[in-house]
């Protein structure tokens, strides 16, 4: 994700250091959080970038099968940076997949297929966290159960709960239209011709202008009134479907 001369290493050192101050400052209900987080965060990248590979393989181009990337193996789509600031911010990415829009066989036009590769990860998240609220709002209703009212009950609810906060905010962040993330290949593929030669002479400056708003925390005060709203929203209309039968 990060180009253009950015050392990755230092990067790395300076979250790294970060991290350890705020782990040891941690009480032991924010290490229990800490590590109800983790899976979450686990399954959310890498259901996303699986998703990329999976739309791109059907489509005709083998660039992310030979890569290895067409596996739910975490270890083969999770990027250490962008790992951390999904586990502590709740807005991160995984280790983008690489393809080649040269091998699509589909009778779409390249623009089309790139658009829906890179829509197919936002999807998987929202389609994760519909699934993960379907569970809770069941868990909810079968409360009277032993094993539901028991720690471990409660447990796997707040891991579900984080389920859907992360993947809607991965969802949701990956939709702004700016490079490098998938909102920008989305749209820009839709988008006339002109105004594709525009985005592509600007990608530099528009890059520029993401990490501004990114690093300053601009974009998650964006993103999360739009998580918020689409979490709220999700339950209700959960709660009331299921409601219908149960």
């Amino acid at each position: 994700m990060f180009g253009y001369g950015v050392d990755k290493r230092a990067i790395y050192i300076v979250l790294l250091i970060l991290v350890i101050f705020e782990l040891a400052s941690m009480t032991s209900s924010e290490w229990l959080n800490i590590l109800i987080t983790l899976p979450a965060v686990i399954v959310a990248i890498t259901f996303h970038e699986f998703a990329h590979a999976n739309a791109a393989d059907k489509l005709g181009d083998t660039t992310p099968r030979n890569q290895g990337r067409l596996t739910l193996n975490p270890l083969s789509h999770l990027d250490p940076f962008g790992f951390i600031l999904l586990m502590f911010a709740h807005i991160g990415f995984g280790k983008p997949v690489q393809i080649n829009p040269n091998n699509f066989t589909s009778n779409k036009s390249r623009g089309f297929c790139n658009a829906i590769v890179a829509l197919a990860g936002p999807l998987m998240n929202f389609f994760i966290a519909i699934v993960a609220c379907i569970a809770i709002v069941l868990l909810d209703k079968l409360a009277s159960i032993t094993f539901i009212s028991s720690f471990a009950g409660q447990i796997l609810g707040l891991f579900l709960y984080m389920l859907i906060t992360i993947n809607i905010g991965l969802g949701v962040f990956n939709l702004i239209p700016l490079p490098p993330l998938d909102g920008e290949k989305i749209f820009r593929n839709l988008l006339p011709y002109n105004v594709q030669e525009w985005l592509d002479r600007n990608y530099q400056t528009l890059y520029t202008i993401f990490l501004i708003l990114w690093i300053f925390g601009f974009l998650g005060l964006i993103v999360s009134p739009v998580i918020n709203v689409i979490s709220e929203g999700l339950f209700f209309v959960v709660r009331n479907l299921i409601g219908l039968f149960i």
